[in-house]
């Protein structure tokens, strides 16, 4: 097997210019060309020669060598055409690495895992486009991946949101349906200039792992979202006022309000007050209700 060589900002220039490669502004492409960040990203995710690996976005191929070196097997799913022949050629070297042409979205992952890992958890590293961040990672988790972690590059402010508590003004939907399914820990800060091109933004390499059981206990996991995106929709409305304004909710503003006293708050409160917790008690209360 090759060495990774194209942490190198130097080679990525050389394989970019030798390929013509143009940037897809509308795949969001920002390739990384910082050694130390790709050391950090490899020893986060806790990567062994156990392992089985799902890379998402490998650009051309620059953390797919480090994954490559240091997993048993790597599939990458690439979404852009014109990457193909790139990854094959910088590839080449990586006998482990397979790189499957599609849109992560449209990929049956848990049949992937099923097929090449029998089933088992399999790690997720990934480099992601910032326009998609939050519908890739919630579709690893509501479609029944066997996860054990993912570890991904995102925008700084979304792994803050990921990160967050209540009462903080980056604490939201986002953060409690990562919570819900994952415990997700910052593993470094990684600034503009570790990319080619340079994002706007700063960006963050962000631990997620999986639980093995939910930490709260509901009746029904899709009416809590509802709830949660519901309260967070309008920040300023209180809860009440919120979830009354929900078509999902089939409830009167009387037994809406009614549950929301019941956690000891107040009718008052707003949605970003209240932990995972409160919102999987008032999802149940709300769930015996709709019951009733």
């Amino acid at each position: 097997m090759t060495d990774p060589f194209l942490g190198n900002p130097q080679n990525t220039i050389a394989v970019l210019q030798k390929y013509h490669f143009n940037f897809q502004k509308k795949f969001g492409q920002n390739f990384l060309i910082d050694t130390h960040v790709l050391d950090k990203i490899i020893r986060a995710a806790e990567i062994t020669k156990d392992d089985f690996v799902l890379e998402i976005g490998p650009g051309i191929g620059t953390m797919t060598q480090y994954l490559a070196q240091a997993a048993r097997e790597v599939v990458a799913v690439e979404i852009d055409k014109a990457l193909i022949p790139i990854l094959q050629d910088t590839l080449s070297g990586f006998p482990n690495a397979e790189v499957i042409q599609d849109d992560i979205l449209k990929v049956d992952i848990a049949e992937l895992a099923a097929e090449r890992n029998g089933g088992r958890p399999i790690k997720v590293v990934a480099n992601l486009p910032y326009y998609i961040t939050t519908p890739i990672i919630m579709s690893l988790f509501e479609h029944d991946v066997p996860l054990a972690l993912v570890t991904v590059m995102v925008q700084k402010e979304v792994a803050e949101r990921m990160q967050a508590g209540p009462g903080s003004k980056d604490y939201g939907a986002l953060s409690l349906a990562v919570q819900y399914y994952a415990d997700p820990y910052i593993v470094a800060n990684v600034p503009p200039n570790c990319f080619m091109p340079r994002p706007n933004v700063g960006s963050a390499v962000i631990r997620l792992t999986r639980h093995k059981v939910p930490p709260v206990q509901v009746e029904d996991e899709k009416l809590m979202f509802q709830m949660i995106r519901a309260s967070f929709n309008q920040r300023r409305k209180t809860l009440v006022n919120g979830l009354n304004h929900s078509p999902e909710m089939t409830l009167t503003k009387e037994q809406i309000t009614k549950a929301v006293e019941g956690l000891g708050k107040g009718a008052g409160v707003r949605g970003e007050a209240l932990t995972l917790e409160e919102f999987a008690k008032l999802s149940n209360t709300i769930y015996q209700m709709k019951l009733s």
